[in-house]
């Protein structure tokens, strides 16, 4: 592609129900004076197919470049389309949309937005059992001042062992606290990286955080068979945070054998990719034969969580309605990357930050 740097004749149409931070209007006038800006105050993930506010049939034939969430247009809706921003980490729901499937338009992640609340998150929810956070509230509730005589062998985090499955930019971050407070990390990938150049990370993350170089695993596991992941999950792990995407190979990745495999240290697992990596009547039974000492899921199978599901009264369970990527820094943090992005094709660059691979599937 030639380089068009003030991005003459494109038009960006942003779908979101949040305000665009003051000054950004102008920021992108400023930068790329040919680029044509239009706002739909639309949320994309609440209904796919409605019709877009203030959208015409014949305005989504001028977009070029496109931010958004489910809601697609179709190709012949839009049919200069050359750039899709999503503003979720995950892709599984574009995989099988046509605008995706049938075309070559690059599709680009929120990869990295949300790494240091879900890094938060995964650390809170751990720390709250280990410190009996959940039963000491309970008490609170009741006006129970009760010192349990088995709070005096409370463990703290210092040299426990943390494995990541799927380092990526959220377990990174995840990586670099843990690794603050004391504990020790374990990596696992689908792919190797037996170098310190395939241990670095190319995606966005907000400056100064993760672990870009790679370099925080005390060991870096890899592979894409049960064995291999099995290998990982047997490495003695006090902490397991599940982080990988959603795809068909890791649909269900983590049922009974697994489970069983965390018995001896009793691991504690975190779940902040997606639901569907869990077979959860599994899981349920690993709760309850004590393979594991408790659980903590921002996602769960099937999501919402219905009421009355077994889950909900387990112990030692603590569930959140799909919320630990929240921040009022998300939006930000999404548009310095179709910023980047936004510069790249200017250049007439045909390779995306975030970019996902048709062939992986994130």
């Amino acid at each position: 592609m030639a380089p068009n740097r003030e991005l003459v004749g494109h038009t960006l149409l942003i779908l979101s129900q949040l305000d665009l931070p003051d000054g950004y209007r102008e920021h992108l006038h400023t930068k790329f004076p040919g680029l044509q800006v239009v706002h739909s105050r639309f949320n994309p993930w609440a209904n796919v197919t409605a019709a877009i506010p203030g959208l015409a049939d014949e305005d989504w034939e001028k977009v070029t470049i496109l931010l958004t969430g489910p809601r697609l247009p179709t190709s012949e809706e839009a049919p200069k389309m050359q750039l899709v921003q999503l503003q979720s980490a995950g892709a599984n729901y574009v995989l099988e949309n046509p605008l995706f499937k049938d075309t070559k338009i690059p599709f680009c992640t929120a990869n990295g937005v949300a790494g240091p609340p879900i890094a938060e998150w995964v650390i809170c929810t751990y720390l709250a059992y280990q410190h009996n956070i959940p039963r000491y509230l309970e008490n609170m509730r009741d006006g129970n001042w009760e010192r349990h005589s088995d709070a005096i062998h409370t463990l703290d985090v210092v040299t426990q062992r943390v494995g990541i499955l799927g380092y990526g930019s959220i377990g990174r971050q995840v990586a670099r606290v843990a690794t603050a407070m004391g504990m020790e990390v374990y990596a696992y990938t689908n792919r190797p990286r037996p170098t310190p150049e395939s241990r670095r990370d190319h995606s966005w993350h907000p400056r100064g955080l993760g672990d870009p170089d790679g370099t925080l695993p005390a060991r870096w596991f890899s592979g894409t068979t049960t064995a291999e992941v099995n290998e990982f999950l047997s490495s003695g792990l006090d902490l397991l945070v599940v982080a990988v995407p959603l795809t068909p190979e890791t649909r269900g990745m983590l049922g009974a054998a697994q489970f069983k495999l965390l018995a001896k240290k009793k691991t504690y697992v975190s779940n902040i990719g997606r639901g569907p990596t869990i077979v959860t009547d599994d899981l349920i039974s690993a709760l309850d034969e004590g393979w594991i000492r408790g659980v903590a899921l921002d996602v769960t199978d099937p999501e919402p969580l219905p009421r009355g599901h077994p889950l909900w009264k387990k112990k030692n369970v603590i569930i959140t309605p799909h919320i630990s990527g929240n921040s009022d820094s998300y939006f930000e943090r999404l548009l310095a990357i179709l910023d980047i992005n936004l510069e790249r094709l200017s250049e007439g660059e045909t390779e995306f930050l975030n970019q996902v691979s048709r062939k992986r599937g994130y």
